[in-house]
């Protein structure tokens, strides 16, 4: 039995045997008492519901499914308290109809970005139709085959909103930057050049945002003048909206919103429900708000699940979502193509007997040692593929090297953790002489930026190498690749908070591609092992993927799906 404030219990409100539940931790059960307090009587329904609230928030949930829980009693206590009010009062947690409970902030979040959506998608953005029409051709030809990225950029050209998600290979950068070159097209033929903003949840994925259309710009030979109306750069969302140090809010909002006639946002799966309903916010009413993103990925790290949520909208609703389908990457026959089409449609039987057939080259499989014999299982293969960045003659080749191999884990501890694996890669490296880890900056050691820090363009999630530098004597410099192909160097004392980059947690190489990867989930089964997150891992590989687990934790991964509660499609699109 849970014991309550002044000697109360919450006996009639304890979650019945086999309902979902977070365990609350100090800073839920603080606000609890802050809400028991603020109620006026110790209240067992109050100081429950409270710690329910805060401690799903912090597990990625915007709200709580009272009703789907079991737990009308606590519903209906609930609603005869003081702290707890309806839909559209200011009370600090609010209970809708469905007896869904939210933090007050987060259900105003909710509302507001669906409501923002919803005006969106009343009627068409300017534009002309006939020229649209003739950009199509151009780019696409003949419409007599189907085509599903012409239908996006037609989609989103003729509207204020629109999404595009696919998995990896299925053209996104390729019908972004044909998106581009049709809306520079509208602007100029009205005789002016439109403000387009690009931007991504972080660093790492603004530059290979702007690195990819700049590529891809090139090989469509698009003319002189579209090219140079191209947007030049790609930033984080933070930086598009202005952050304001140490404090929830931006300096753009809807009383100042960007100077922008068109916002296209890559990676939208990363982005939280709080940032992006302060994004729609900012963005003005009469521009262009793209989305793109792999609805299938891992989900934000902060609370929502919001391009999921976005992208379930009822059979048949008009909507601006196109969601593309073939992949150019991978041909159908692809070990990766698919092994990460099992993995996401919950087929372990398949993604399994893939892994075991040995009959596909990008494809490999191995029983997760045990601990003690993990190093030894690690020697051959990182030893190898990181030799390869290791000996390269000169920074930037060694960073391109670098992106040739990664070993991913879905956990931070443990022994089949990233903290560990960083440990033991780094021995295995230096007993070959391929490093010298005496010190901590020492040449050969990758780093991964944790904190964003704008003064030196480095964010969250930006990867770079600690190498000698010829220009400075042969001292060691922290350096990094540009998204146009630049070197920049620092001293590595100014780097802002950062960790070893040897392995990375699969959250952290969202936005990553790497030719080839290792990926190892844990020795017992955890709920961070989603199949979200072996899907997200698989497709960060380019030419093949290795994958070292027990079978049973990864049949259980692949079971388990991300499931976040939210009000968010019902709010958008009137269903539950």
């Amino acid at each position: 039995m849970k014991k309550a404030r002044h000697g109360a219990t919450a006996q009639s409100f304890v979650p019945p045997p086999g309902a979902e539940a977070l365990e609350p931790g100090p800073l839920d059960r603080h606000f609890a008492r802050l809400l028991v307090d603020l109620h006026g009587t110790p209240n067992a329904a109050v100081e429950l519901g409270a710690q329910m609230a805060s401690a799903w928030r912090g597990a990625g949930h915007i709200c709580v499914p009272l009703a789907e829980l079991g737990l009308e009693a606590l519903a209906a206590a609930l609603r005869d308290s003081s702290v707890v009010g309806a839909p559209g009062t200011q009370h600090p947690l609010i209970l809708d109809a469905r007896d869904r409970l939210y933090l007050q902030r987060y259900w105003a979040y909710e509302q507001a970005l669906a409501a923002a959506l919803r005006a969106r998608l009343d009627g068409p953005a300017a534009h002309d139709p006939a020229l649209l029409a003739d950009g199509l051709r151009r780019f696409f030809g003949d419409d007599a085959e189907p085509n599903d990225q012409r239908t996006a950029a037609a989609t989103v050209v003729e509207r204020r909103f629109g999404v595009i998600t696919g998995g990896p290979g299925t053209g996104k950068t390729r019908t972004v930057v044909v998106i581009l070159a049709l809306l520079i097209e509208q602007f100029a033929a009205r005789g002016v050049r439109p403000r387009i903003a690009l931007a991504a949840p972080t660093g790492k994925a603004g530059a290979r945002l702007k690195e990819s259309i700049l590529k891809t710009a090139g090989e469509l030979m698009l003319p002189d003048a579209v090219r140079a109306a191209l947007p030049g750069d790609a930033s984080t969302l933070h930086r598009l909206l202005g952050a304001i140090p140490d404090s929830p809010y931006f300096r753009h909002d809807a009383s100042r919103p960007l100077a922008v006639d068109a916002v296209i946002v890559d990676e939208a799966s990363m982005v939280d429900l709080a940032l992006m309903a302060k994004l729609v916010a900012a963005v003005p009413a009469t521009a262009r708000l793209i989305l793109l993103g792999d609805k299938d990925q891992l989900a934000s790290v902060d609370a929502g699940y919001v391009l999921g949520d976005i992208c379930q909208s009822p059979p048949g609703a008009a909507v601006p979502i196109v969601a593309l389908q073939k992949n150019y990457r991978f041909g159908n026959d692809s070990g990766i193509y698919r092994l990460s089409a099992a993995v996401n449609s919950g087929a372990a039987d398949s993604a399994l007997e893939l892994l075991r057939a040995g009959t596909h080259r990008d494809l490999a499989f191995a029983h997760l040692p045990v601990a003690a014999g993990l190093a030894a299982a690690l020697r051959g293969p990182v030893v190898e593929r990181y030799r390869a960045y290791l000996t390269a003659a000169e920074p930037r080749e060694a960073l391109r090297q670098l992106n040739g191999f990664r070993v991913l884990c879905a956990v931070r501890g443990g022994p089949f953790g990233v903290e560990n694996m960083n440990r033991l890669v780094e021995q295995l490296l230096a007993d070959t002489g391929l490093i010298d880890p005496a010190k901590p900056f020492y040449a050969g050691r990758p780093v991964l930026i944790l904190r964003n820090d704008p003064q030196l363009k480095l964010f969250n999630g930006d990867v770079g190498l600690l190498l000698p530098d010829r220009e400075a004597g042969g001292e060691v410099r922290a350096f990094f690749l540009e998204a146009d192909g630049g070197l920049r160097r620092l001293l590595p004392a100014r780097l802002p908070e950062h960790e070893t980059a040897f392995a990375m947690t699969v959250h952290k190489s969202q936005g990553s591609e790497f030719e080839r990867l290792l990926l190892l989930l844990p020795d017992r089964d955890t709920p961070v092992a989603t199949r979200e997150l072996v899907y997200t891992g698989i497709t960060r590989a380019r030419s093949s993927v290795e994958v070292w687990a027990v079978e049973a934790v990864l049949r259980a991964a692949i079971a388990r799906r991300t499931i976040r509660a939210s009000g968010l499609r019902e709010a958008l699109w009137g269903v539950a």
